[in-house]
């Protein structure tokens, strides 16, 4: 296979900008994503807030660490090179998906801080929401129905994140949400007010 020489590429910029897109859909375009241990309740918090934004008449679509990795990223295991590049492949359809102008929910792991840095610059800062879903080790793993914690801890998984691969804390989330305090829907709201106060900012530039 021939390899690809990026000097004999060209980007090719349409008739419509990101401002035109957004005017369209009346709402800016956003990555909020969510971060934490398997069982912290990213997922179900953002099903639920892609719930309360179609209601809300908002454009937004989620991106599922589990669902993703059975079709895009499905050629890519588990260690930190593949976890590294599941998250850059994230990141660029993320990026992709805001600059059209729409909310985009993206709940993974992402256990590495550099990970989550490089997706915050590929959607850019004004366009980026870390949400760091905080729950106890313990508490994830009572939570968690496929047994993932106990096969991990008998070391029939390996490099799984919190047992026997490292997790690092975001240092400045835009977000912290406590599950082991808040319930879904608490959470949710959480959210939902820092994406209102996004929107109406945005408003004000001309939405």
């Amino acid at each position: 296979m021939e390899s690809v020489s990026y000097q004999n590429l060209t980007r090719h910029e349409g008739k419509v900008s990101y401002e035109d897109r957004c005017r369209n859909l009346n709402q800016p375009g956003l990555v909020v994503w969510f971060t934490g241990f398997s069982g912290s309740g990213k997922s179900t918090i953002a099903v639920e807030l892609e719930r309360r934004l179609f209601e809300q008449k908002k454009v937004a679509y989620r991106l599922d660490g589990d669902n993703i990795r059975y079709g895009l990223n499905s050629d890519l295991g588990f260690s930190e090179a593949d976890r590294f590049e599941n998250l850059r492949r994230i990141a660029e359809v993320a990026a992709l998906m805001k600059d059209a102008g729409l909310i985009v929910l993206v709940s993974f792991i992402s256990p590495y801080r550099q990970m989550r840095d490089f997706a915050r610059e590929k959607a850019g800062q004004d366009g980026f929401i870390e949400v760091y879903v905080k729950a106890a080790i313990e508490t994830c793993a009572i939570r968690d129905p496929k047994g993932l914690y106990d096969k991990a801890k008998r070391g029939e998984i390996n490099d799984f994140t919190g047992i026997s691969a490292p997790y690092e804390e975001p240092l400045n989330p835009e977000i912290i949400i406590d599950t082991d305090r808040l319930t879904i829907i608490e959470s949710v709201d959480v959210v939902w007010e820092q994406l209102l106060t996004r929107i109406q900012i945005s408003k004000k530039g001309g939405w």
